[in-house]
């Protein structure tokens, strides 16, 4: 008997402890379960954390390739941007061109700009005409979306405002006389080194290569937008620039302190500020004097047959078109010619005051969007 009341006894605390166990263990399933979906929150938020490290490590890639070849000179192409930064991520192309773009910005003032494919430009041509006639067809095909008038080569190009470049090249007489005492003497045949500005070009060493490029641009924009092969010679032979002996300074992280015009020119075209095009060829552009571009024949080259140079002419480049501007070269032109005819009537605009200088510069501007053959193109 005793042991049956004991055994009794002990039923309701063996299903207390059993009931104890149940509601325990439905504590920790409940627990459990958020946190399952905390477990899940985290790797998502691990997961997105390394794709963004990603990106922005080939945003970064991105930048160094193209502050490398912008060194050279040399255009970048799609094809390098995904073989040597993108990898097997090329459709996060987008999402890197615009993180690069942002550090470019914010870091080196820069920005990367697609060319503008050779086919469409010539096709677009500049003229009014042209754009008139494409709004009364109507709006454009897929086929010539802007996505289809790129080339898919991009440069980098300063986002600093013309402003800023401008007054940061005048001369501030602070900034003159601290250079002038940390120079040594100079003699009475040599420059200035210093002028006193914030950006001065004469600390460059690549000036005489920019200035007998904008020349070349200058000649062929007043010349209709092309020049035969014949006359741009003609024109560097009188500029003391002869085929076969001319040279022209480069910078110092050159082989060569010296290059040859014709080596010159070729670089320009590689470079993508010049084209170079075989007049006659049935696969050219607009005005079917377009065609084969390439490297001359040897007679071309070193100023052989007037036929042999007539076989050739120069145009614009797509780098030239979105670095350096029609309108620009044409303002440079006009500022040069009215610079040198205030000598010949110094009394006349003293007498007319700036107002006449300013309608000068206006007229030789429009004489030479008349030159060129139609409307001047700004950067782009």
């Amino acid at each position: 008997m005793p042991a049956r009341s004991q055994r009794r006894g002990t039923q309701p605390s063996q299903r207390t402890r059993r009931r104890r166990h149940e509601e325990e263990e439905e504590e920790e399933e409940e627990e459990e379960l958020p946190a399952t979906q905390g477990d899940l929150m985290d790797l998502d938020e691990t997961q997105g954390g390394r794709l963004e490290a990603e990106l922005d490590r080939k945003a970064n890639d991105l930048v160094r390739l193209a502050l490398f070849m912008e060194q050279k000179r040399v255009p970048l192409k799609r094809e390098d941007i995904t073989k040597k930064v993108l990898g097997s991520s090329s459709r996060s192309f987008n999402h890197v061109l615009e993180k690069a773009q942002i550090l470019l910005r914010r870091t080196f003032a820069m920005e990367l700009v697609e060319l503008q494919a050779r086919n469409y430009r010539e096709a677009d041509g500049g003229a009014d005409e042209l754009q008139e006639a494409r709004d009364a067809i109507g709006p454009r095909k897929k086929g010539t979306s802007p996505a289809a008038q790129g080339s898919k080569t991009y440069i980098l190009r300063s986002t600093l405002h013309p402003k800023i470049i401008e007054y940061a090249a005048l001369t501030d007489e602070r900034i003159l006389e601290e250079q002038t005492a940390d120079e040594p003497e100079l003699d009475d045949d040599e420059l200035p080194r210093s002028y006193g500005s914030v950006l001065s070009w004469s600390t460059a060493d690549q000036l005489g290569a920019v200035g007998v490029l904008h020349v070349v641009l200058a000649l062929i924009l007043a010349n209709g937008r092309v020049i035969t092969d014949m006359d741009l010679r003609a024109y560097l032979k009188r500029l003391r620039l002869p085929a076969g002996t001319g040279t022209v300074p480069t910078s110092a992280l050159s082989t060569h302190r010296n290059m040859p015009i014709d080596t010159f020119l070729s670089q320009l075209v590689r470079q993508g500020y010049l084209d170079r095009v075989r007049l006659g060829d049935p696969k050219g552009g607009a005005g079917g004097g377009a065609g084969k571009r390439g490297r001359p024949p040897a007679a071309t080259q070193g100023g052989g047959e007037d036929g042999a140079q007539a076989a050739y002419e120069w145009r614009w480049g797509n780098r030239a078109f979105s670095e350096v501007g029609e309108k620009a070269v044409a303002e440079f032109m006009a500022e040069f010619m009215v610079e040198r005819s205030r000598g010949e009537a110094i009394e006349e605009e003293e007498e007319e005051g700036g107002e006449g200088v300013e309608r000068k510069h206006q007229a030789m501007f429009k004489g030479i969007e008349r030159a060129a053959g139609g409307k001047l193109a700004d950067i782009r």
